[in-house]
């Protein structure tokens, strides 16, 4: 049974932007502190940024001021829009929803799959 699913994935220039969402199989993921983790080749699994029930959110340095994770809870989705997007943002990108709003990726319950951002120089 799927219950997080992202999409938005592809391929860009450095510069370019992409809109990322994750969709929810029930309400009850929009009530879960949900985030958006980062895996690059060679490298550990990486927050992104969080945002919580309420709305507040919070980002890594490597992305404040370029990316933006947003949520429709009407929709069950989850965002994140990349902008002035560089190669080094390359990797794969999961959602996770989880009780705990942390950086790390222990605390969040449910993942998606993965969907693939590849930004070329």
């Amino acid at each position: 049974q799927v219950q997080l699913a992202e999409s938005g994935g592809g391929s860009v220039q450095a510069g370019g932007s992409l809109r990322l969402s994750c969709t929810a199989s029930t309400y009850t993921y929009m009530t879960y502190c949900m985030a958006w983790f980062c895996h690059g080749p060679g490298n550990e699994r990486e927050w992104v940024s969080t945002i919580n029930s309420a709305g507040s959110t919070t980002y890594a340095d490597s992305v404040k001021g370029r990316f933006t994770i947003s949520k429709n809870n009407a929709k069950n989705t989850l965002y994140l829009k990349m902008n002035s997007l560089k190669p080094e943002d390359t990797a794969m990108y999961y959602c996770a929803a989880g009780q705990i709003c942390s950086v790390t990726p222990v605390y969040y319950n449910y993942w998606g799959q993965g969907t693939q951002v590849t930004v070329s120089s």
